[in-house]
């Protein structure tokens, strides 16, 4: 979330709600006083400073969430602190009588990008965050509105020309959240080389496939690989996409599987706030319930959602919470709540579901083919009839053309040849990885599923089973080539072939 320095809205205080986000911006170069320590002007820089000194010494990187869109003067009825104040009619983009604010962002006012005072202040903003402050990225929120020229966004207006040519902007990573709500402001897959987008197709893809929505499998197999129908012939690699399931705006990963409707009446907007098609399940009851089932099936579609979100090529991202099972009791826009609502609650967190993916996190940094740099080319690998991934029926054949345009289908398994990757680890040297089969069945109903032949592999073991909420690398059920096993509904299975006994094997499976 926006450490800047921000405000809180006037139509807020009056309702006795705060900007519990941030969202607000007034100050671009200086951390917000109210997430120091001791409150006094000045001490929150070095306090900044030292976290992220801190956080380095840890292996973790800062990237800053950048609100350069608006500001928080608001639109004309909007108080007059900074911008408005100085030269209203170049900080703002403003409508044709040059009295009201043209508003791409929702919060009264744009920022005009257009403008070489407004460029200057992004780009100096942005450098001091890196040169003084040391973060390593930025993601910035409604980015489409900073590329837009006239009205239309242009990908080679003058926003990015400047970060592109900046000896230091250029070299952190920039990641893009590519919407607007303005004509033409939704561009993901549509940002130049050099940046990283949240992919909001992905989210979308996997929600409607996990709560059992009619869609097309190829979308499904596109999102899973990195989606390169939208960054491949852009000059981009996989880690353009930033996957994800929710985000801080929307349900939260329990809210995904436990309701149907939003519910933001705390908010005080009559529950008109908020995002209203949330391609969520509630599994059979909104909000709590003691149904054993139920709450069976919830955990289970949870652990279907992460599974997919850490297995698929690209940048996974989960939000704080997620990973306890936070509850917003329904609320999708909780941007005013600084209470139990947005709170994490630490004391009751969901021991299980978080042992779950810290296990999920280890096994996709152990095992390089689920984060491949390049893309899958769905062909044989030189000097094999195998190819680096393949696509399976239940009844063991490939899919075919017309299977992939099936929208009733809800099943299907991937081949991923680890021991062909073609990549090299940090120190030059040649990265190998066991092959993996997965099966994916958002059927209510269990499946048969045959194994590939032996060409794929010559044994196949267990390693995760979300039915069961089974995740163990080494000591799971062992299967044979072409064998049958049953998939129960709605879950995740992955395979794993080991590698062979020899020692040289063991010594590559535990680097």
């Amino acid at each position: 979330m926006p450490v800047h320095h921000f405000v809180n809205d006037g139509f807020l205080r009056e309702k006795g709600l705060v900007n519990y986000w941030g969202y607000n911006t007034i100050g671009f170069f200086a951390p917000d006083i109210k997430y120091s320590s001791n409150g006094n002007f000045g001490g929150q820089v070095n306090e900044f400073k030292t976290m992220v000194k801190e956080l380095h010494k840890a292996g973790i990187e800062v990237i800053l969430d950048v609100v350069y869109n608006h500001t928080a003067e608001g639109n004309h009825l909007g108080p007059t602190l900074s911008f408005r104040g100085i030269d209203n009619s170049s900080y703002y983009r403003l409508a044709e009588d040059k009295r009201f604010c043209f508003d791409y962002t929702g919060t009264g006012n744009t920022l005009n990008a257009m403008m070489p005072a407004v460029l200057r202040l992004i780009m100096d903003s942005l450098r001091y965050w890196i040169l003084e402050m040391h973060v390593d990225g930025f993601r910035f929120d409604l980015a489409s509105t900073l590329a837009r020229e006239l009205h239309e966004v242009d990908r080679l207006g003058s926003f990015f020309d400047i970060i592109h040519q900046d000896p230091v902007i250029s070299q952190v990573k920039l990641i893009a959240e590519p919407w607007d709500i303005g004509e033409g402001g939704y561009q993901v897959g549509n940002f130049p080389p050099g940046w990283a987008e949240w992919n909001g197709k992905y989210r979308d893809c996997m929600r409607d496939y996990w709560r059992g929505a009619d869609s097309i499998l190829s979308e499904f197999a596109l999102r899973f690989t990195g989606s390169p129908d939208l960054y491949k012939d852009d000059y981009r690699k996989p880690t353009a996409s930033i996957n994800f399931i929710t985000a801080h705006d929307g349900f939260t990963l329990q809210d995904l599987v436990s309701y149907n409707e939003k519910h933001n009446e705390a908010n005080g907007e009559n529950n008109n706030d908020g995002e209203s098609h949330n391609r969520s399940w509630n599994c059979g009851t909104e909000g709590p319930t003691d149904d054993a089932n139920i709450i069976a099936l919830r955990n289970k579609q949870k652990r279907n959602f992460l599974t997919t979100l850490f297995l698929s090529q690209g940048v996974p991202m989960l939000v704080a919470g997620d990973e306890s099972g936070k509850t917003q009791g329904g609320n999708n826009n909780a941007y005013c709540q600084d209470n139990e609502i947005s709170w994490i609650d630490w004391q009751n967190a969901d021991k299980e579901l978080l042992g779950f993916v810290q296990k999920l996190t280890h096994f996709q940094h152990a095992h390089p083919v689920f984060c491949r740099r390049r893309w899958f080319k769905g062909r044989p690998i030189q000097g094999s009839d195998v190819d680096d991934i393949a696509w399976f029926l239940p009844d063991g054949d490939t899919m075919n053309e017309s299977n992939w345009k099936q929208d009733f289908a809800k099943s299907l398994g991937v081949f991923l040849n680890g021991k062909a990757l073609k990549a090299e680890g940090p120190k030059g040297e040649q990265l190998v990885d066991n092959n993996f089969y997965i099966i994916f069945n958002a059927y209510d109903e269990e499946l048969p599923y045959k194994l590939p032949l032996e060409e794929f592999g010559n044994s196949w073991i267990k390693v995760i089973d979300t039915n069961e909420n089974f995740f163990d690398e080494e000591g799971g059920q062992r299967f044979s080539p072409a064998e049958t096993i049953t998939v129960p509904g709605r879950s995740v299975v992955v395979l794993k072939e080991p590698f062979e006994t020899s020692a040289a094997d063991h010594e590559s499976e535990s680097h």
